[in-house]
């Protein structure tokens, strides 16, 4: 199984934000000339995702579910310091690859236990609700961690307009499975497409975030665009990416990673610095973005979300059930 802890990415090796949005005139004009020129052209005419989505304002108000006191993660970790494996296993692999996904258009459809199977296009998604800026801890597997700014509206919403039926226990989620656009797929030895899961109380709890983008704008591509969740109490890799299909069953879903290796991944994945992974500690976590000298800090139970989530999971073994 492929998988690897992160190095630290020195901030002089990232590209600001300013150079991203500066180069967008001439993105565009070495597009107009790359045409018809194979891959090469194809790739300068999708220019990188991080400046496509900084063409595209998202209106947002401020949550009040917002974790408060912390310094946001600069916009250039956000996007550049990533794990997606549909494209390159490397932390700054999605960034330079996941130019090959197209977002539109785009549709998510619904079936299982519903009173009828529905298709909802990311338009209308992203018009259902109005949007909130939700800023979220976001811990990851691999012990670090980063505070970013979301914006979506709560996934209880989206359920609701599903309409499941009071037999469904369980929402599954699925990814994009196109290796024309995701061509790392065939070198991860991950079942595809990508398959998360919740318990039904987990998925309508009011902090689980449909999201849709981040900093005010679309998601950027290698961030899990057009459409992912947010679960700001759970380790990262539940948070699925670029999600095309949404199941309502009434037992506990496979998942990619518990799969792939259920004595390292459980379904729960609940952030707790008392259960290690069996190769590295999770009692700290390294904040990405933050000085050397600053990056190391003690990880919370629940990612800090106790007081919120910790009555979902009372009376379980926490140890047991990770």
């Amino acid at each position: 199984m492929l998988i690897r802890k992160p190095d630290p990415i020195p901030s002089s090796e990232i590209t600001p934000k300013s150079a991203y949005l500066n180069r967008r005139q001439f993105m565009a004009t070495a597009a107009a000339a790359a045409a018809g020129a194979g891959v090469l052209g194809e790739r300068l005419l999708h220019p990188s995702a991080t400046a496509q989505a900084a063409a595209t304002k998202l209106n947002t108000v401020k949550s009040p579910l917002s974790t408060t006191g912390e310094t946001l993660t600069p916009y250039n970790d956000v996007t550049t310091y990533n794990n997606f494996y549909e494209f390159g296993t490397g932390k700054g692999d999605p960034s330079k690859n996941a130019w090959r996904l197209h977002t539109r258009p785009w549709t998510v459809s619904v079936d299982g236990l519903v009173k009828k199977p529905k298709t909802f296009d990311i338009d209308t998604l992203l018009k259902m609700r109005p949007m909130e800026e939700r800023v979220y801890r976001h811990r990851c597997v691999e012990a670090w961690s980063m505070v970013i700014p979301w914006a979506g509206y709560s996934l209880s919403e989206f359920i609701n307009q599903c309409e499941p039926l009071s037999s469904a226990k369980y929402v599954q989620f699925l990814s994009l499975d196109d290796p024309k656009q995701e061509p790392w797929i065939n070198e991860v030895s991950l079942t595809w497409p990508y398959s998360e899961g919740l318990r039904m109380d987990e998925a309508m709890h009011p902090l689980t975030l449909l999201t849709f983008g981040l900093y005010g704008e679309v998601l950027p591509n290698q961030d899990g665009a057009p459409i992912r969740l947010v679960i700001p109490w759970k380790y990262g890799f539940k948070s699925v990416k670029s999600i095309v299909k949404v199941r309502f069953v009434d037992k506990q879903p496979h998942t990619a990673w518990n799969d792939a290796a259920p004595n390292e991944y459980g379904f729960y994945s609940n952030v707790n610095p008392n259960v290690d992974h069996p190769r590295w500690s999770q009692k700290t976590e390294r904040r990405i973005g933050e000085p050397i000298w600053k990056q190391r800090r003690t990880t919370l139970m629940f990612n800090g979300y106790g007081d919120e989530v910790a009555k979902l999971y009372t009376g379980m073994d926490l140890r047991k059930n990770f």
